[in-house]
């Protein structure tokens, strides 16, 4: 089986950045298909543009824009990228920085889908970072990492916890409806549970309040459109559910730091 190298992913490079233990690599993918490998290192792959389907011993992931995996070192897995643009972005994080950090990485084991919004929106501030690699940048990155890896296992804590079947319901509403104008009585009375209830306990399992997890789908779904180049701004506010552009422009910029025409900037670099 073929083992990847520091820095070594299959395609063409536009950016590498090296730092103390990180190696961070924006990458076009130009192979239709790469076969069973592993990488040296453990990593983070976060799909900017495009898509690919990555499968390891386990299970198979279609990836679109915003999709973020994990792997941990020599972990065997393979992808297939489907015609068109495909970009990733990496985070490579060699063992020695685990351990200069006295970071407990033994929970990261394995591949895994990460589907936390949180997680994704960290992403983005690295890629950013990586963009204006001034002289903050390093300890910026070395912070955002630390905070995912954080994030990355109080996600995994309440992915074992043993939920109430509303929890998966409520989940599948939002990600559907989330651009509809949803209200708390709506949705307690399609969950069947008491408004209270859900308002109380859904911090609990989503590491969000409710109005602010819609805020984030909505801004999710609106990083998917403008990697896609299809839609101006306003159209992606409507698409969004968005009641106009400023709406669209302030909730992005609470989420994200950035507004949506900085970060479509930021994109094409």
């Amino acid at each position: 089986m073929i083992q990847s190298r520091r820095g070594e992913f299959y395609g063409q490079t536009n950016k590498i950045i090296n730092l103390e233990g990180i190696i961070l690599t924006d990458t076009v993918y130009t192979h239709d298909k790469v076969d069973w490998h592993y990488h040296e290192n453990a990593y983070f792959t976060f799909i900017l543009e495009g898509s690919v389907i990555e499968g390891n011993k386990k299970e198979t992931y279609n990836c679109s824009a915003g999709s973020l995996l994990f792997h941990n070192w020599e972990e065997p897995h393979y992808n297939i990228k489907p015609e068109g643009l495909t970009r990733g972005f990496h985070i490579e994080i060699e063992k020695n920085w685990f351990h200069k950090l006295e970071f407990n990485a033994a929970d990261l084991e394995g591949s895994n889908y990460l589907d936390s919004l949180n997680l994704k929106f960290l992403m983005y501030k690295i890629f950013w970072e990586t963009k204006l690699h001034d002289s903050t940048t390093p300890l910026s990155i070395q912070v955002l990492l630390l905070e995912s890896l954080a994030q990355m296992q109080q996600h995994d804590k309440i992915k074992s916890i043993k939920k109430p079947a509303w929890v998966s319901e409520v989940k599948m509403i939002l990600n559907d409806q989330f651009s509809d104008n949803l209200t708390l009585e709506y949705l307690s009375q399609s969950l069947n549970i008491h408004p209270v209830h859900l308002s109380r306990d859904f911090s609990k399992y989503f590491n969000s309040g409710l109005g602010e997890y819609i805020r984030k789908l909505k801004v999710e779904k609106a990083l998917q459109l403008i990697s896609e180049k299809k839609l101006d701004l306003t159209a992606i506010a409507h698409e969004c559910g968005f009641s106009d552009q400023s709406h669209f422009t302030r909730c992005f910029k609470a989420v994200n730091g950035i507004n949506p025409s900085l970060h479509r900037k930021i994109l094409s670099r």
